[in-house]
């Protein structure tokens, strides 16, 4: 791509290019520092890679449109494939794979499927809330939401338990996962000894990478010695062909999808959840009105499938927490022709941009002239009409866009309604937002004692 016309950050250097203040275990966040006051677009450069991102909502709105560009799988999202494959993020949407699978795999998400989820999500929920009942001090959110919605997740996709509640430290996948989504991350540095020192070598990612493979093995095949007619999506993908021409998928593609979905079924979640959480207790304000609509639409009772979609401001608050920092925190787009971007910037077909979400939902052309601040009145109805159509994409684009978001969703706004509904929240106040970046964005060190309200304790003690 020409970018001679793009701007970027001065004191660009022979050979390291921008390397300098750029820190490798954060760059969404180096790349957020680098890009504030060049525009809506903007490069970067390391090794002579030469990186295109764009945040403005113009030139994001052109480049979703789905006749003229497409999803592109480089960068962190092309090493992912050694730990998932053709799943359906990694997958290019060229491989027939990709259309088969997300074809397969759509009834796993209908309204029908999310009422049979929800029992599932209901029963981790409680496994969450036992563990915090037990709790003597703070807890660590980030860790305990990834054990929330690892369970869910593992429950309700494949019947899997994985025992996180039950664990002093992290499931083993877990391990694994986080060292292998670091060494994807970290793939395009160009020092060895850097990436080695952050992320370990290629001889213990091959054996992360085995972890996980080998335990989503078992779980396929202790699946096929069972039989049955599950409708989760191991089922469906076991024993469904395609709707259209009867055609299955293969056993690779099968563990592939399996990684996919335990990985992402989790891990964006749960920081959604922690995200929220962090918000809310820094703005008690904030925490009281989404109470108050807890205690006022469910009271004391546990939510029934319907109830979840009645908390409008709860939603609220996920979708703000969302805004500022999404979990899934970019992806890519690439010109399906040679074409014009913004009437300004050629490319040829192939050619790539990187969209950064959290620049993208603060562009003040959108979200006004305090986009930090956070306010989850954004998603009132109204506003949300008003808005560009393209200005918040915590889920991706078009026809890649997140597969499960409705189960996201429907978990998200159940285990934060639960929280709620029974704990109050005391924070540590000299804590300031530090985030992880690992593919995924996290809180780190974040922690909150749980206490259990009064009204909480006496429904415990009448034997609820």
């Amino acid at each position: 791509m020409d970018t001679t016309a793009i701007p970027h950050r001065p004191g660009r250097l022979p050979v390291l290019g921008d390397l300098i203040g750029t820190n490798v275990r954060t760059p969404l966040q180096s790349t957020m520092r680098a890009g504030a006051g060049l525009g809506p677009i903007f490069t970067r450069k390391f090794f002579g890679l030469e990186i295109v991102f764009a945040c403005g909502i113009d030139l994001v709105t052109e480049l979703n449109d789905e006749s003229r560009f497409g999803k592109h799988v480089g960068l962190g999202v092309e090493r992912l494939r050694g730990v998932a494959g053709d799943g359906l993020f990694t997958a290019h949407t060229r491989e027939p794979n990709w259309r088969l699978a997300h074809d397969i795999l759509q009834p796993a998400f209908s309204a029908e499927a999310m009422r049979r989820y929800h029992s599932t999500m209901l029963e981790v929920a409680h496994e969450l809330t036992a563990a915090w009942d037990r709790a003597t001090g703070p807890v660590d959110v980030a860790a305990d939401m990834t054990r929330l919605t690892l369970e869910t997740i593992g429950l309700a996709g494949f019947g899997y338990r994985f025992g996180s509640f039950e664990r002093a430290e992290p499931h083993p996948f877990v391990t694994a996962m986080i060292r292998a989504l670091r060494f994807a991350q970290l793939d395009n540095v160009k020092l060895p000894f850097v990436r080695r020192a952050l992320a370990g070598s290629s001889a213990q990612n091959q054996a992360d990478i085995a972890t996980m493979t080998d335990l989503v093995d078992e779980v396929i095949e202790a699946r096929r010695r069972e039989g049955g007619e599950a409708r989760d999506l191991l089922g469906l993908m076991l024993a469904e062909g395609h709707p259209r021409t009867g055609e299955h998928l293969d056993p690779v593609n099968i563990r592939n999808q399996a990684i996919t979905f335990v990985v992402a079924g989790h891990e964006t979640t749960s920081g959604a959840l922690s995200f929220a959480l962090y918000y809310l207790t820094r703005h008690p304000e904030l925490l009281e009105k989404a109470r108050a609509e807890v205690d006022a639409v469910w009271g004391d009772r546990e939510p029934a499938f319907g109830d979840v979609a009645k908390l409008r401001y709860v939603r609220r608050v996920l979708d703000e927490a969302m805004r500022l920092w999404p979990t899934a925190p970019g992806y890519s787009r690439e010109a399906r022709e040679d074409l014009v971007l913004g009437g300004k910037y050629p490319m040829r077909k192939g050619d790539s941009i990187i969209v950064p979400l959290p620049m993208l939902h603060r562009d003040p052309a959108v979200w006004g002239p305090d986009p930090e601040k956070f306010d989850p009145d954004r998603f009132e109805p109204a506003a949300v009409r008003k808005r560009p159509a393209q200005a918040y994409k915590p889920f991706g684009t078009g026809e890649r866009a997140c597969i499960g978001r409705q189960f996201a969703l429907h978990e998200a706004v159940l285990a934060l309604g639960i929280m709620l509904q029974r704990y109050d929240f005391e924070a540590d106040p000299a804590y300031e937002l530090k985030i992880v970046e690992s593919l995924t964005l996290k809180p780190s060190g974040f922690t909150l004692r749980p206490r259990i309200r009064e009204r909480a304790a006496e429904l415990t003690s009448a034997g609820r």
